[in-house]
């Protein structure tokens, strides 16, 4: 209790203190080498070796779990999902929510979206939709796309509810907001209105460019019922960027696949699996715990560290084996996809500025178990660390104290140095190629317009990782942290679909 109080009195500066810090350490960890080079060389040695170590074992995590994760997948995809969910004596009390987000995204988007929910082989009428609208977009365009989408999928759910959202003082612009007042209004109406019973309702939310397999909320519903902790519980698909896969230039597939590898390899590792982008949980967790932040960009952390912590750390997420198929950032023009790719990157970088609320909420928080919750922390804070950091280091750090230390080049360990890392980078490679034949796997098939001899170059298109690295996830990371640091808050940007 003192901690808490300790914390509101100073609440303002303490905030600001945490905002500064993941761009100061990220900064003098990307420049250590530069000053390091010449006052204490050999502990820059021992720097890189450190991170060269480490980068092995997270390319080893990502291959292995990513095969492990595709035979679940392939699995999951056989299993008939219905036929366990009518085991329960109770299944058809059970209904999904479904918002889906939007603002100023074409029909054709809209429509791809509710046509994969239309074809899920769990009861439609057990499923309604929530079309989550903008005030803010054109009043014109905003009721001519919910005239034709409901005109058009309507009929084919239990329920499709359309909600408008207008921005209240103290809220933010993005899906967090949005999502905020859908969910209020949807439980408003089935809930205190009909009358269902909160206790078998479950809350996705979705983005408009997700498309569903269909098993994928029969799953969900096995999951539900299944699990005795089922009001603890967040629920993640594997995020694939796969919907534009082929039209993408090679620069940005690349980085979208290994997003979409890393997506898929966390679902084997629950210790460290949070919900982001796509996510499924109870009603009624979502309904104790105050709904969404509408205050906040990166929604999705947030949601998982506000349950997680209200509840006392016993909240957790558990995967849907099951492919849920995105886009990745494109555009009408190689720049424009380009720019629009950095941006989403920024903004999931932005993920940072959660660091304080979580840091604060890790401090005051007495119930919960103390190694689950550092662990926790612990995970997100690193990876929020290291993002614009991993690149510099891994690529630059190792010729960096050569170069500007010719006198350190010299010596032993300044002549060996290269040759070493060289060594431990090369087993690195080993793993790249399972992730290679992960990704052909799991991508979609060569459509017509492709030749065959231009999918066979897919896998060279790696040797771009430099520079795909460097633009689309170093640099939006250290954009977005030194952004935070100087309080130069990131405004939500969506993402442009084609």
């Amino acid at each position: 209790m003192a901690k808490k109080r300790f914390f509101e009195k100073h609440q303002r500066w303490f905030k600001r203190l945490l905002e500064i810090l993941p761009g100061l350490i990220s900064w003098n960890m990307i420049l250590f080498p530069f000053w390091g080079a010449f006052i204490c060389p050999l502990w820059v040695c021992y720097y890189v070796l450190a991170f060269d170590i480490y980068w092995v074992y997270q390319s080893a995590f990502l291959g292995i779990t990513s095969l492990m994760a595709h035979y679940r997948i392939e699995a999951s995809k056989m299993m008939d999902w219905m036929g366990e969910v009518k085991m329960f004596p109770d299944w058809k009390k059970v209904g999904h929510i479904i918002i889906i987000t939007t603002y100023k995204e074409p029909i054709h988007i809209l429509e791809r979206t509710l046509e994969a929910i239309a074809k899920q082989d769990f009861p439609l009428k057990q499923i309604t939709v929530v079309l989550a609208m903008e005030v803010k977009e054109d009043k014109k365009q905003r009721e001519e796309k919910a005239r034709v989408l409901k005109k058009e999928f309507g009929h084919k759910f239990g329920h499709f509810l359309i909600t408008v959202h207008q921005l209240k003082s103290g809220e933010i612009v993005g899906k967090a907001s949005n999502e905020n007042y859908a969910g209020r209004e949807a439980k408003k109406y089935l809930v205190d209105k009909l009358g269902y019973d909160i206790n078998y309702l479950t809350i996705t939310s979705c983005d408009a460019d997700h498309t569903y397999h269909p098993k994928h909320f029969s799953y969900l519903a096995f999951k539900f019922l299944d699990d005795p902790k089922r009001y603890l519980k967040f629920w993640q698909p594997a995020v694939m960027f796969y919907n534009n896969f082929w039209r993408l230039p090679a620069l940005t597939r690349v980085t979208n696949t290994f997003g979409t590898i890393w997506n898929i390899a966390l679902t084997i590792r629950t210790d460290r699996l949070i919900n982001c982008q796509n996510y499924s949980a109870s009603l009624k967790l979502i309904d104790e715990i105050g709904y969404w932040d509408p205050d906040t960009i990166p929604e999705d952390y947030r949601i998982f560290f506000k349950a997680f912590f209200a509840k006392n750390g016993q909240v957790e997420v558990e995967p849907i084996t099951l492919p849920l198929w995105a886009d990745a950032a494109e555009s009408a023009s190689t720049w424009q996809t380009f720019k629009n790719q950095y941006e989403q990157y920024k903004r999931w970088a932005w993920g940072v500025s959660d660091d304080p609320y979580i840091v604060v909420r890790y401090l005051s928080s007495k119930n919960a178990s103390f190694i689950n919750k550092t662990l926790r922390v612990f995970h997100v804070i690193r990876d929020h660390l290291l993002w614009p950091v991993n690149w510099f280091i891994i690529t630059l750090g190792i010729n960096i104290p050569t170069i500007l230390n010719p006198q350190f080049a010299k010596t032993v360990m300044g002549y060996t140095l290269p040759r070493f890392s060289s060594i431990i980078l090369t087993f690195s490679l080993l793993f790249l190629g399972v992730i290679i034949w992960v990704n052909a796997k799991q991508c979609p098939k060569r459509p017509k317009y492709v030749s065959r001899f231009r999918a066979l170059l897919i896998p060279l298109e790696f040797i771009l990782m430099p520079i795909s690295g460097f633009f689309f996830n170093a640099l939006p990371g250290i954009d977005a942290h030194t952004r935070l640091m100087l309080g130069k808050y990131l405004e939500y940007r969506v993402t442009e679909k084609v």
